[in-house]
């Protein structure tokens, strides 16, 4: 079994390394709130006061910490001490601009550093479930592959291109966060509509978003705006949408409405309602 270091105990890295523990791993950790740390003790892993104790000994060395700036002042405490042979995992989602300068940095000092995040809440972690992506060095994922297997249910290896993984977490966080936004708004108009909120959510189970993903979303990402779904008819539904929850707060749908708003001024409205995407993109 190895012997890895988790450096940043909150939640998501608390469950990481107690599943490595249990997995039987050597783990040591460290978090900045030292609390943290001390509930990971019941599932023998080691407390380390300083992240350059905690790596000392380690082949693995895996950081799931708050942002970049917190990443660099991390790495700048163990470089002096870190094995030649230990191997960086780096699961923090990241700005891909500065994850590409710091691997470029990195591998040219002779570090080596993957960058991992991840689709998992604590629950995930815990129980190898949930998705990880890597960007990197092909050389070094497949040192490494078999043991970050073992963390998670679906391992997706994207490419050398260091950057590439943490623009993925981020598109992927964006329609987590954009659903739950909608979502909101969703409950917004049951409770205007004197609909129960559960039935309101199960009803959206009706919905294929998966489909929808995989053709409304593929024709914009071609610039295929041909319309099944006129932009103007689906302004007039956010209209009424808006209408019926009066005063109360929305989360979504008030920006979607006045960004129809600006599109059907510059003449789009007879296109399709998924022309709200027409800057990202290019036309045939």
């Amino acid at each position: 079994m190895a012997n890895i270091a988790f450096l940043g105990t909150g939640l998501l890295g608390s469950a990481f390394a107690e599943a490595a523990a249990k997995r039987g791993d050597t783990v040591t950790a460290w978090n900045r709130s030292s609390d943290k740390v001390q509930s990971l003790i019941q599932f023998g892993v080691t407390s380390a006061a300083t992240p350059a104790e905690a790596v000392r000994t380690a082949s693995r060395v895996h950081i799931v910490l708050k942002d970049d700036a917190v990443v660099e002042e991390v790495i700048a405490a163990i470089r002096d001490v870190l094995p030649a042979d230990a191997i960086i995992i780096d699961h923090t989602t990241t700005l891909p601009a500065l994850t590409a300068a710091r691997a470029e940095r990195l591998h040219a000092a002779g570090v080596k550093y993957l960058h991992c995040p991840v689709f998992m809440g604590p629950p995930a972690a815990r129980n190898a479930q949930g998705s990880m992506m890597v960007a990197g060095p092909k050389a070094l994922f497949d040192a490494v592959q078999a043991d970050l297997a073992k963390m998670t249910g679906r391992l997706e290896y994207v490419g050398e291109r260091a950057d590439l993984a943490a623009a993925n977490k981020l598109f992927g966080n964006a329609v987590i966060i954009g659903l739950s936004a909608v979502m909101a708004d969703v409950l917004t108009l049951a409770q205007a509509s004197d609909v129960s909120g559960e039935d309101a959510i199960k009803l959206l189970g009706m919905l294929d978003l998966n489909g929808m993903v995989a053709g409304r979303g593929v024709n914009m990402a071609k610039g295929n705006f041909n319309p099944s779904f006129e932009l103007v008819m689906a302004r007039k539904d956010v209209r009424l949408m808006l209408e019926t929850v009066g005063k109360r707060p929305m989360a979504a749908l008030p920006a979607v409405a006045a960004r129809m708003d600006q599109l059907i001024a510059a003449g789009h409205g007879a296109e399709d309602a998924s022309v709200l995407g027409i800057d990202a993109v290019s036309r045939p």
